[in-house]
Formats: C-alpha cells, sequence, structure tokens
C-alpha cells in the first residue's frame, strides 16, 4: 500500500502550475509502481523470455 509521505513527495515533485488530473495521475502511477514492487517481492512476475515473446508477436493477451 502506497504511504502518505510517497503520495506528498509525488506531488511535490510536481511542477506548477498544477492541475487536479495531474494529481491524480501522479498517485495512480505512485499506486502502480507499488503494486508492481508488492508482486515482484511475491514473485508474481512475467520471465523476460514470456514477455519478449508476448512484446513481440504484437498481441497483448495475458492468460
Amino acid at each position: 500500500m502506497i504511504t502518505k509521505e510517497k503520495i506528498i513527495s509525488g506531488i511535490n515533485s510536481l511542477q506548477d502550475p498544477i492541475s487536479i488530473d495531474d494529481v491524480l495521475d501522479k498517485i495512480l502511477l505512485l499506486e502502480k509502481i507499488e503494486i508492481g514492487l508488492e508482486q515482484s517481492a511475491k514473485g508474481i512476475v512475467i520471465p523476460d523470455n514470456e514477455l519478449d515473446n508476448w512484446m513481440g508477436n504484437g498481441t497483448a493477451k495475458l492468460d
């Protein structure tokens, strides 16, 4: 789960002027990164060779 400190730091990294959309985009990005890190720590990953095959054939289907 994302912390308030990470959200505040992320918002502080935005350049003025900012919109509410900028803030929401930043929070969503930080959340997605946090989820990815948690999944990686749990071993929920796609091996490089599978990812290369998946990306290389132009289809975006995950089973």
